[in-house]
């Protein structure tokens, strides 16, 4: 469940990524392109504020700079 706000800003986030997915007609993120394809946008905006989330708690809780994979 967590903190509504910072729940909030991450949807607000990703959905503004999936956006630009969207223009775009595509994007360097697999991922996020193929989800697109086959989900409706919101859920999609879900998914990967919940990925944002489960990154910015691995760096917080590990203390570390983060790397992209």
């Amino acid at each position: 469940m967590g903190q509504t706000h910072i729940r909030r800003l991450l949807i607000v986030g990703a959905m503004g990524v999936v956006r630009w997915v969207v223009r775009k007609g595509g994007s360097g993120n697999r991922w996020l392109a193929a989800l697109v394809a086959r989900i409706p946008k919101m859920v999609a905006a879900v998914a990967l504020a919940n990925k944002m989330a489960r990154m910015i708690w691995a760096v917080t809780t590990k203390q570390e700079d983060y790397r992209m994979a």
